[in-house]
C-alpha cells in the first residue's frame, strides 16, 4: 500500500480585510504549536476563531480536503484569486490555516516566490547552506551538491556577493536551483518559473521534470496548461477558494477552460488591490472586442477583432514593453504578440495599448489571453490570465461539411488550381488563368 505524502482535510484559510487582531499567545499555546510542528502536522484541530462582520472577511480556502500519495506529481490549476498559492503556503507552513489539518511527511523544498527564505545580507553561498538547512539537511548533504546547484543556476561569478546586489532574475535562478537540487523528498513549486529569460525557463521545465521521474512528491501551481497536461499524473482545480475538480490533468484542464470560456471578454481593476501589477506597472482594465464593437459582441472567424489592455506607470521614462499570448482550449501558444517598434519611454500615467487581429485567420473555438510587462529588459510581470473568449463558427462559406476543422489558425490563403496536361517546354504547367482565394470550402 501507497504512503500518503501529504493529507489536507477541511482546510480554510480566512483573512481580516482592513483590520488587524491583536492577539498575545499564552504559554501554553506557543508550546503547543512547537508540538504540532515537531509531529509534522499543520493545522488547528479546535474550533476557529469567533466569525468576524461577513463584509470583513474573505476566505481564501475553505473546506479544501485531498490527499497525495508519495511519489505523485500533482498540478493545481485556477484563476487568479482562486487560492493556489495560499494552499501552497500553508503546506510550506509560512501561513496557519484559519481551521482544519494539513499534515505533511517528509522534508519539503518550495519555491513559492523569488528568493523565498533568503537573506538579503547573506552572499549566495551563504544562502545555499541556509535553505538547505531549514528544509532539515546537514551541511554534509549541502556540500554535497553545491556545485551542481551554482553551475545550474549560472552566477557563479557572482555567487559571494549579498543577494541584496542580486536582479531579480539572478535572485530567481539561485532560488529555484537550491529548492530544486536539495534532496527534500516533496517539492512545492509556485508560477514564479514564469519569470525570466526563455532559455532559463526551458531549463526549470526540465528539471521540474527530472524531479517527477525521481520519486519525489511535487505539487505544481502553474498557469502552463501544457506543462501541466505533461509533467502531473493528476490535478486538483480550485475556484474562489474550495476544491472542485480532482482527476485526470486533461479532463482538469478541459473543465477550468471550459468554466472560463464564457463571459470574460472584459476586466476592470480600477480601484481594487486584486490588480496584476508589480511596483512600476498595475492594470487597470482588458478588453476583447470586434472591430467597432464593444466587449460581449460575438467575435467568429471572419471578424476582425482588437485586444485592448490599459495600464498605469508609476516610474518616471520607464521603457515598458507589454506584450500579449493567445492561447487555445489545449494551453497552447496560437501567437505571442507585442508592440512592432521599439517601446519608448513613459511618463507617470494611464496607457492603453490595442493589439488588432484580422479576420480570417484564427479558427473557432475557445481562447485565453495572457500579458506579460518587462521593464528594461526584466519581467516584472510574469505571463498572467486577464480574458477568456469564445470564437464562433461562420456557415457564409460552408459547402456541405460542417465538422471542426483541425489547427489553431484558420486562415484564407490564397489557392490557385491549374491544368497540367498541357506543358511548355520547360516542364511547367502554362498558366491558363488567375490564382483564385480559397473559401475555406472543405469538401
Amino acid at each position: 500500500m501507497s504512503k500518503e505524502a501529504i493529507r489536507v482535510d477541511g482546510l480554510g484559510k480566512r483573512y481580516e480585510i482592513g483590520t488587524s487582531r491583536n492577539y498575545n499567545p499564552t504559554l501554553r499555546d506557543a508550546v503547543a504549536a512547537q508540538v504540532e510542528t515537531a509531529f509534522g502536522w499543520i493545522g488547528k484541530r479546535s474550533a476557529p476563531a469567533a466569525p468576524t462582520s461577513p463584509s470583513r472577511a474573505f476566505w481564501a480556502l475553505r473546506d479544501v480536503s485531498f490527499a497525495v500519495e508519495a511519489g505523485e506529481v500533482v498540478g493545481v490549476v485556477g484563476a487568479n484569486g482562486a487560492g493556489k498559492t495560499t494552499l501552497l503556503k500553508i503546506l510550506s507552513r509560512i501561513t496557519e490555516p484559519t481551521e482544519g489539518l494539513g499534515v505533511v511527511r517528509g522534508r519539503v523544498g518550495s519555491l513559492l516566490e523569488v528568493g523565498t527564505g533568503f537573506h538579503p545580507e547573506l552572499t549566495g553561498r551563504e544562502n545555499v547552506y541556509l535553505n538547505g538547512v531549514i528544509i532539515g539537511m546537514t551541511r554534509a548533504e549541502v556540500a554535497r551538491r553545491y556545485d551542481e546547484i551554482v553551475a545550474f543556476s549560472g552566477v557563479e561569478r557572482f555567487i559571494d556577493t549579498p543577494v541584496k546586489r542580486y536582479s531579480s532574475g539572478m535572485y530567481l535562478r539561485l532560488a529555484f536551483s537550491v529548492a530544486a537540487h536539495l534532496q527534500c523528498e516533496i517539492v512545492l513549486v509556485d508560477e514564479v518559473l514564469a519569470v525570466g529569460d526563455a532559455e532559463f525557463q526551458k531549463k526549470c521545465m526540465g528539471k521540474i521534470g527530472d524531479v517527477a521521474r525521481s520519486g519525489r512528491t511535487v505539487v505544481f501551481v502553474s498557469h502552463n496548461l501544457t506543462a501541466v497536461q505533461a509533467l502531473c499524473s493528476r490535478a486538483l482545480y480550485l475556484k474562489e477558494g474550495k476544491l472542485v475538480g480532482d482527476g485526470d490533468p486533461r479532463g482538469i484542464v478541459t473543465d477550468y477552460l471550459g468554466a472560463n470560456a464564457t463571459h470574460a471578454t472584459e476586466r476592470v481593476w480600477e480601484g481594487t488591490e486584486r490588480a496584476p501589477k508589480d511596483g512600476i506597472v498595475r492594470l487597470r482594465r482588458a478588453c476583447v472586442r470586434p472591430e467597432g464593437g464593444v466587449a460581449g459582441d460575438p467575435i467568429d472567424v471572419r471578424t476582425s477583432f482588437v485586444i485592448e489592455v490599459d495600464y498605469r506607470n508609476e516610474a518616471e521614462d520607464a521603457v515598458i514593453s507589454l506584450s500579449l499570448l493567445v492561447l487555445d482550449e489545449g494551453g497552447i501558444v496560437v501567437f505571442n504578440a507585442g508592440p512592432v517598434t521599439p517601446p519608448r519611454p513613459l511618463r507617470p500615467g494611464v496607457y492603453r495599448d490595442t493589439c488588432h487581429v484580422p479576420g480570417d485567420l484564427m479558427n473557432d473555438g475557445a481562447y485565453r489571453v495572457d500579458v506579460e510587462i518587462q521593464f528594461r529588459g526584466e519581467t516584472v510581470l510574469p505571463p498572467t490570465e486577464i480574458l477568456t473568449f469564445q470564437i464562433a463558427d461562420s456557415p457564409d462559406f460552408r459547402t456541405g461539411w460542417y465538422g471542426k476543422w483541425l489547427g489553431a489558425v484558420r486562415p484564407m490563403l490564397a489557392w490557385r488550381t491549374s491544368r497540367i496536361d498541357e506543358v511548355d517546354l520547360r516542364g511547367s504547367p502554362t498558366p491558363s488563368r488567375r490564382p483564385r482565394v480559397s473559401k475555406g470550402t472543405k469538401q
